[in-house]
């Protein structure tokens, strides 16, 4: 059985999928980008405060699927400019507990939803 997990606490769909899909013990993410919930704007002010926008998006996601950062095994990160991975990485590992932090791959693409920067995804169990 799957359960769709949603909340208003991260942005909602603009088109036909869900925020996340609790399958089992198992939660597959849609990819975040950095859109405020709040007013449903892009946060771009630099890569830093986007990927801490993308982060607590994905936050709200977890917890609406009762799991945190800590229950994460797998994640994707899609970036326009490879450049932009460090200041990226930076923000995204104060989520984690290095010792325990996911699986990852990080891939640069030509173009991302909305024309943002960065968009992550995620895979955790309970």
């Amino acid at each position: 059985m799957k359960k769709i997990i949603f909340t208003e606490k991260a942005p909602a769909p603009i088109g036909p999928y869900n925020q996340a899909v609790l399958v089992g013990n198992t939660l597959y993410t849609s990819g975040q980008i950095a859109i405020n919930p709040a007013n449903g704007e892009l946060v771009l002010d630099n890569i830093e405060v986007e990927t801490k926008q993308v982060m607590e998006n994905m936050k709200a996601v977890l917890e609406a699927a009762d799991m945190t950062f800590e229950n994460v095994f797998k994640t994707t990160i899609f970036i326009s400019n490879m450049n932009d991975f460090a200041k990226i990485n930076g923000v995204y590992g104060s989520y984690f507990d290095e010792k325990t932090a996911p699986a990852r791959e990080t891939v640069q693409v030509a173009c991302l939803p909305k024309n943002v920067n960065v968009e992550i995804s995620m895979m955790a169990t309970k």
